[in-house]
């Protein structure tokens, strides 16, 4: 069963440095009957101009990932990690008992575009980690690639959350299924283009809560790219 999410429903946030789209409740869009899905907490979808960023801000007990779609994403955290995240690139952050962290658009003059993840995490007061890997087109063209799961299995990125999070690039005649354990929740979110998931048609920014299907397969994309979460089935995040 397939509960869609459409792009223009989601909430709006902007400042003069930002343009953001919210899936689930956040800052100043207030929604209850959005707070989330399974352990997934936070999709917020932000361009960020020239020279803006969010100053360093605190997580704890949380499960973060910036997925970088276009232009350089600069990170600096309390752990002292300081780099920049490429197109392509995942970085993940568990919080753990707490950290501190800043992400700014590296460029004073282009715009930087990511997707900005959070999720509840299963271990409460752990030290927190940070781990950041780049996941080629190649990997992820015509096909679902694995790049987050509890385990890091087949070169993922690891988090405290029983979850899996894959990401692929579909267009024309490209097709690929995932195969959810039995009982499984997912959300799948289209970041760009269109693409079909068992026969639904989904757009640029759209998304949905998915319960009581056994494989998800995609087809049909042009110059689609997605997210698919494979999570416990719970409705809300337990926090």
């Amino acid at each position: 069963m397939f509960e869609m999410r459409r792009s223009e429903d989601r909430g709006v946030g902007k400042l003069d440095w930002l343009d953001a789209r919210f899936t689930f409740q956040f800052g100043p869009y207030k929604n209850p009957d959005q707070i989330g899905f399974s352990d997934l907490r936070l999709l917020n979808d932000d361009n960020v101009k020239g020279g803006g960023g969010f100053a360093t801000h605190e997580h704890k007990d949380t499960e973060v990932f910036s997925y970088v779609l276009s232009g350089h994403l600069e990170h600096k955290d309390s752990m002292g990690h300081g780099s920049v995240v490429n197109p392509g690139e995942v970085l993940t952050m568990s919080a753990g008992t707490g950290i501190t962290h800043s992400e700014y658009n590296h460029s004073t003059t282009d715009p930087v575009h990511f997707l900005q993840i959070w999720m509840v995490s299963a271990k409460k007061n752990v030290t927190p980690r940070y781990n950041q890997k780049l996941f080629p087109e190649s990997e992820k063209r015509g096909k679902l690639r694995l790049i987050i799961s509890s385990d890091g299995r087949d070169g993922s990125l690891e988090f405290y959350q029983d979850t899996k999070v894959y990401a692929g690039l579909f267009n024309d005649s490209e097709k690929d299924d995932v195969v959810l354990g039995p009982g499984r929740f997912a959300y799948v979110h289209v970041i760009r283009g269109s693409v079909q998931v068992n026969g639904q048609s989904f757009n640029d920014g759209d998304g949905a809560r998915i319960r009581n299907e056994q494989t998800l397969t995609f087809s049909n994309g042009h110059d689609a790219e997605v997210l698919v979460f494979d999570m416990r089935p719970i409705e809300t995040p337990e926090m």
